[in-house]
């Protein structure tokens, strides 16, 4: 095995321009499908960490009715804070949320939102709720960016807020814009404004209640607790996942034709060496080779094109990766309006098993590639490969 590799360098090498040019083929294969990856994979981190800091930290505790894209459910779900909480809610470590449907006017213009409450003291999430514990004669809100563009609204303007309380009455106040945030999760910014929880519970007639849950490191996390349901990291990030999922099926196709490329051109390679060096085949075996390690040679001398691809994508390659971790992948549109976490500019996210999953993949695609038209090698006849003939 040992010459098998020395003869297939040397002969690799003597094939100059023909065999670099295979390389080079080979190895933009490894760089562009370890740099796709690595955008999904640095996608995929960014879009769930921004919403563990923005919106569910650990994981969240629904109300039983509660639906977010379903406005019907919103008016009944609601319910008093369990007791089971209150000592995490008290020690930070949870936080209630109330939501309710709203309208507000700006520019006379009627806008319909979602209203949420949030305590003012709370630091587990990265909504800057301390901004709502404000003195002013209307009630302080925080807006995200993009609600902001939508409503025309900035930091210290007002507007008037109307809602609907338990009982079915409808109320309205002046509202304040007392801070604008900035933040990539769009399910605490888009339509929708934000007030302290207690001054949401006075005003819709709900003392103490609340819609959802947002907790942080629990030592027990039952699946139910009075009228709510738990909600894992897992199944809040599910949207996220099949979008992944989606897009990976979709690059596994890109990955396919620029694969078949630089196999079409090892295997082609690889049939003209075998029509070309049919004498050299025949004095292998004639020197006492058997027509399995003629070929094993062969496959071998073909293999060794994703070896010296490797190291030339090596080269280039990891600079380049590099470049890409510090700067980032732009897209060239606008993400704000895309309904989940994404940030106009990724940061590719680049890990050992995908280096050595795509090179893996690739060298098993390879020496396969370069077994099958080897084969033909074992139904020489010797004799006539060394007058340069095939039987």
């Amino acid at each position: 095995m040992r010459i098998a590799f020395k003869l297939a360098y040397r002969n690799l090498i003597g094939a100059g321009l023909r065999t670099w040019l295979n390389v080079l083929v080979l190895s933009f294969s490894f760089v562009i499908i370890i740099w796709a990856k690595g955008v999904l994979v640095g996608w995929d981190h960014q879009a769930k960490t921004d919403m563990a800091q923005w919106e569910i930290a650990q994981g969240q505790y629904w109300h039983k009715l509660y639906d977010p894209y379903d406005f019907f459910t919103i008016a009944d779900s609601h319910a008093p804070v369990p007791e089971a909480f209150q000592a995490a809610i008290d020690q930070q470590a949870m936080v209630p949320i109330l939501v309710a449907q709203g309208t507000i006017y700006p520019e006379g213009r009627m806008m319909p939102i979602l209203i949420k409450g949030i305590k003012s003291d709370q630091t587990l999430l990265k909504i800057p709720a301390y901004k709502l514990d404000t003195i002013s004669d209307a009630i302080p809100v925080v807006i995200g960016a993009n609600m902001s563009k939508a409503c025309h609204l900035k930091k210290g303007d007002r507007t008037i807020l109307r809602w609907r309380d338990s009982q079915g009455t409808f109320d309205a106040a002046e509202i304040e814009v007392v801070e604008v945030f900035s933040t990539l999760v769009p399910s605490v910014d888009a339509a929708q404004v934000w007030i302290d929880l207690k001054t949401l519970q006075e005003k819709l007639n709900m003392p103490d209640e609340a819609t959802l849950f947002s907790f942080g490191a629990l030592e027990h996390q039952p699946a139910e607790q009075g009228d709510f349901l738990l909600k894992t990291t897992k199944d809040l990030t599910s949207e996220i996942d099949d979008m992944i999922a989606t897009k990976s099926k979709g690059q596994a196709v890109f990955y396919g034709i620029l694969l078949l490329l630089a196999m079409l051109a090892i295997f082609d390679t690889q049939i003209l060496s075998i029509f070309r060096r049919q004498k050299e085949i025949g004095t292998y075996v004639a020197l006492g080779y058997t027509r399995r390690e003629v070929v094993g040679l062969f496959t071998v001398e073909g293999a060794m094109h994703a070896v010296l691809a490797a190291g030339l994508a090596a080269a280039y390659g990891i600079p380049f990766f590099i470049w890409q971790s510090k700067v980032g992948f732009t897209i060239p549109m606008d993400t704000s309006e895309f309904g989940m976490a994404i940030s106009p500019t990724m940061y590719p996210v680049y890990s050992v098993g995908l280096i050595l999953s795509t090179t893996l993949i690739v060298l098993i695609t390879t020496t396969v590639v370069s077994y099958w038209p080897s084969r033909r090698i074992a139904k020489m006849n010797p004799t006539e490969a060394l007058r340069g003939k095939i039987q």
